[in-house]
């Protein structure tokens, strides 16, 4: 898959409460430093590149999280993905910007 998408993640990092936002904040620094085109949102953060540049985000992001303390992740993915173009953030919310 050569193309671009837009992959959504969550995750919820298994952490004293007063932990959870600095444990979200080392796996958005893992997705900044990725490069790729990003918005981070309330509930998630939505990544644009490759599916496996995504992927390899998803990735990085989760071991990031067990570095940094937590114990068990709950990670929500979704995607978009078209057959034969890409797809980009900006087709769907560049309106509201």
């Amino acid at each position: 898959m050569a193309h671009k998408i837009n992959l959504a993640l969550q995750i919820l990092p298994s952490v004293p409460s007063d932990q959870v936002y600095a444990v979200v904040d080392e796996a958005i620094a893992v997705i900044q430093a990725s490069g790729l085109k990003y918005r981070v949102c309330p509930f998630e953060t939505v990544i644009e590149g490759t599916y496996d540049e995504c992927m390899e985000v998803v990735r990085k992001a989760q071991e990031v999280c067990f570095k940094a303390g937590a114990s068990q992740l709950l990670v929500y993915v979704k995607m978009q993905i078209k057959k034969d173009a890409d797809v980009s953030i900006e087709d769907k919310t560049g309106k509201y910007d």
